[in-house]
């Protein structure tokens, strides 16, 4: 669990470019959820990829990438302004991991449902190299590791849609 940083009275006052990061950071304010912000952040993430997903695979991957390049931006501008290295209001990480997870796939009930879960568990325990690369500095390493977290969970339901392929 990630400390709640310095009391919002010792913070300089916010500028309108604070107030954008601190948005797009904290996941449209899901990061401020009082229980399991990251779940939270990881169920926006979803609600967003919604519609996305009838882009084809190049725009899928092109608005990923713009997201996770704001993400960096904006995790990285609100850790520095509340002095936290990783603060865990901060999920946007988890909006784009969650994206990861899903991108290219067929999004139904069932894909999202496990894709949340992979994505989650993967977040959690963050095997390698996902541990090692939250020591990225800055916004880079608030949003690596979350996206190694989102490559395994794609993989892992690719293989199981090549399993148990859907009906």
């Amino acid at each position: 669990m990630h400390p709640p940083g310095p009391p919002a009275s010792s913070l300089p006052r916010a500028t309108p470019l604070d107030v954008l990061a601190t948005v797009v950071a904290t996941g449209l304010g899901s990061g401020y959820a009082p229980f399991a912000p990251g779940t939270a952040g990881s169920l926006v993430g979803l609600a967003l990829f919604w519609p996305v997903h009838h882009l084809p695979l190049a725009g899928q991957a092109l608005a990923t990438a713009f997201v996770f390049t704001l993400g960096v931006a904006a995790a990285g501008h609100v850790a520095r302004r509340i002095r936290i290295e990783d603060p865990g209001l901060v999920v946007a990480d988890e909006v784009v991991g969650m994206w990861v997870s899903l991108l290219g796939l067929p999004l139904t009930g069932v894909t999202a449902v496990a894709g949340f879960v992979l994505f989650r568990v993967f977040d959690v325990f963050k095997p390698y190299p996902a541990r090692d690369l939250e020591r990225l500095p800055g916004g880079w390493g608030i949003m690596c590791d979350d996206v190694m977290a989102g490559i395994y969970a794609n993989l892992l339901l690719r293989a199981g849609l090549l399993a148990w392929p859907p009906t």
